[in-house]
C-alpha cells in the first residue's frame, strides 16, 4: 500500500490524530504509513458556526469523522440521511446530483475525506442557490478551494 500522501504549503496546518502541526518556511511532502490515521488539513476545515445548511452540515459531518472526532459508524448513521436529501435536492442538477452520488458511494466505503471532497463543489452551489432565493446576485457567491486530491489518495 502506497499511504498517503500530503502535500503541505510553508506555514500549512495540518491535525493529526488530534494534535496541530503546522509546516516549516517550505513546501514539503509526507507520506503517511499508518492506515486510518485521522489527519485533516487546516484549509480544508469548515469552522461549526458556518455549518448552517444542509451541505455544510454533511460536509462538517465529515469533517469530524475524518478528524477523528466522531465515530465512523455514528458518522455514517448521520450522513446517510443527510446525502439522501441531497440527492433529492439536486435530481435535477446531474453534476451535482453525481457529485452527491460520488458521496454516497465514498460513504458506504466509509472514505469520509472522499465524502468532504465530492460535496464541497456543492457549497458554492448551494450559496448561489439559496442567495438567488434570497434575490441576492449570484455574483456575491464564490467559490473557497476544493480539498485536492493530495490528501485523499490513501
Amino acid at each position: 500500500m502506497a499511504g498517503l500522501v500530503l502535500k503541505l504549503a510553508p506555514q500549512e496546518r495540518v491535525l493529526v490524530n488530534g494534535v496541530v502541526m503546522e509546516n516549516g518556511d517550505r513546501k514539503t511532502t509526507l507520506k503517511v504509513k499508518t492506515p486510518n490515521a485521522s489527519i485533516l488539513r487546516l484549509r480544508d476545515a469548515l469552522h461549526p458556526d458556518d455549518a448552517t445548511t444542509p451541505v455544510t452540515r454533511a460536509y462538517y459531518a465529515a469533517q469530524l469523522a475524518v478528524a477523528g472526532s466522531n465515530d465512523a459508524e455514528q458518522t455514517s448513521q448521520e450522513l446517510r440521511p443527510q446525502l439522501a436529501a441531497l440527492a433529492l435536492a439536486f435530481e435535477t442538477l446531474p453534476e451535482q446530483f453525481a457529485q452527491v452520488s460520488a458521496a454516497q458511494e465514498a460513504l458506504r466505503n466509509r472514505n469520509f475525506y472522499a465524502v468532504m471532497r465530492s460535496i464541497h463543489p456543492l457549497i458554492a452551489v448551494e450559496r448561489e442557490l439559496l442567495d438567488q432565493g434570497r434575490g441576492a446576485p449570484a455574483a456575491m457567491a464564490t467559490p473557497s478551494e476544493p480539498p485536492t486530491e493530495s490528501l485523499g489518495g490513501a
